[in-house]
Formats: structure tokens, sequence, C-alpha cells
């Protein structure tokens, strides 16, 4: 089978997955970091932070995974909102809680947690920030939903996917990774044209000529024109992506089935910043 013809069934296996993504597993060491639903890098410092299946990790001084604050609960949207700032969604470790966080805010870094609206409710599993705004991919509902302050929501399209992005100039385009390819909108979410080729699993959009996607098999690509056009940039190893942040056009965070690794020069090289467990 070609390349086209297998990206498809690809695709609907890892959706499937990162839908599914919130079953129960074995919990793994403290230590250890496996299933991986995001990444960010705090501006304050420069630190990279990890959000699992088990909690939120960032490396020490060793370069050893720290598992921040207490909390085990299963992280699975997650993103930098400011310094020190983080919003995320997923599932409480205490089997007394409602299922689902719906949004929660750290504003120590991770070590403590606030819920901001939905608990019980949604569980977004794709979190983006951009001007001045929440766009979350609501999993437990299936759609999109945007919010300007974090408590009050607007339901918006109702469509199965695995991340989103959203343009850094104009907030009506938002990019959406789907098991046919990179769907579109160009009305804030509202609605999306169907997804085209390429195929990504994540993406992520830091300035406007500097758009990056991570395919099926690990390779980053980058697009200067809003996604008509992609150039490959790099191959980060260990197969399937599980997780994507550009923090700037040349600085970026890719999560595969073996490791996180980073690259501060546009993917010319690439540095394993952490392993993660099988």
């Amino acid at each position: 089978m070609n390349a086209r013809a297998l990206a498809p069934a690809l695709a609907a296996t890892l959706l499937a997955a990162g839908l599914a993504a919130c079953t129960s597993e074995p919990e793994q060491s403290p230590t250890a970091v496996s299933h991986v639903h995001g990444l960010g890098v705090d501006p304050s410092d420069g630190r990279l932070y990890v959000a699992t299946h088990d909690g939120l990790f960032t490396p020490d001084g060793k370069g050893e995974p720290q598992l921040v604050g207490d909390s085990r609960d299963d992280f699975m949207g997650f993103t930098v909102a400011g310094p020190k700032t983080f919003l995320a969604s997923g599932h409480p470790a205490a089997a007394d809680e409602p299922p689902h966080h719906g949004l929660i805010e750290s504003r120590d870094a991770g070590k403590t947690w606030k819920t901001r609206s939905l608990k019980g409710e949604a569980d977004f599993h794709a979190l983006d920030v951009a001007h001045n705004t929440i766009y979350g991919y609501d999993s437990a509902n299936g759609k999109l939903r945007v919010s300007k302050n974090g408590t009050t929501w607007d339901d918006r399209a109702s469509l199965r996917l695995l991340d989103i992005t959203v343009s850094p100039d104009d907030p009506n385009t938002v990019l959406a990774t789907t098991q046919d390819g990179i769907a579109t909108s160009t009305d804030g979410g509202r609605t999306f044209r169907s997804g085209t080729e390429p195929v990504m699993a994540f993406l992520s959009w830091p300035k406007k000529d500097a758009l990056y996607g991570i395919d099926l098999n690990g390779k980053l690509n980058r697009s200067t024109d809003g996604g008509t056009t992609w150039k490959s940039v790099a191959d980060v190893p260990g197969g399937q992506p599980h997780a994507l942040t550009a923090v700037s056009p040349s600085h970026i965070v890719a999560a595969t089935q073996e490791g996180i690794y980073e690259t501060k020069d546009s993917g010319t090289t690439l540095t394993k910043r952490l392993p993660i467990a099988g």
C-alpha cells in the first residue's frame, strides 16, 4: 500500500487513539514519563513542561523527569497561556471527583490547579490560546468551544479532530487535524471546510510564516503560507507523534513514542530532552 493510501488508515487509528486516550491504564513510576498529551514552555524561565496520563512533569537539573506538584491527574488538553499560567483539562486521579475536569488553571507553573469552568461536563483534548481567547476541542461533546474569559463558552462546529491551532494574525482562521487532512475554518471555528492533504497529527502556529505540523510518521513540516504548501524540515525520532508545540519559528518541541525532542534552530538539530516509557 502506498503512503497516500495508507495515510487515512493511520490517521483514523491515531485519531481514535487520541479520542480514547482517557481510558485507565497502569500507573507508571513517579519518575516515568508516558502517554504524553501536551507540551509547553514557560516564558518566565524557559522550562519545559510535559502533560501526561500520570501528571505534569518537567526535567530536573540532571535532565530527569520530575513530577510537578503532587497531582497524578490525567492531563489531556494542555497549553501555556502566559508566564507561570497554564490551562488544562482531563480527568482527576481521585475516584470521588467528577470524571471530567472541564477547564482548569494553574498560576504557579503547575504546582496547584483550580477549576475555571465546565467541571464534570467538558473534556478538552486540545487547547489553544490566541488573541486573548481560549479555543478548546471538547472530546466529550465532539465540538469546538471558544471563550474570552474561561468561564462562559460559545459552542461552535461539531467535528472529529485530534488537534487545533489558531492563526497568530487572524482570530477567525482555525486549523484542525482530521483523518482526511487539515480542515480549515475562516469564521472562528463555526464551520470547517473538509480536511485536505497533507494529513498531520498535530499543528502549532507561533508566527504568520511559521506554521508547523508533524505527520503520522514523525516528520516535522513547516508552512510559510498558512498551510497551502509545506516543506519537510526534520525527521523526529520515535515514530508516531504524541504532541507538538512551537514556541517560536525556530524553537519547537515534539513528543513521539520514544521521547521528547527539542530544536532551537528550526529543525536542523534535535536534542532528546526526556525518554518516554513504553
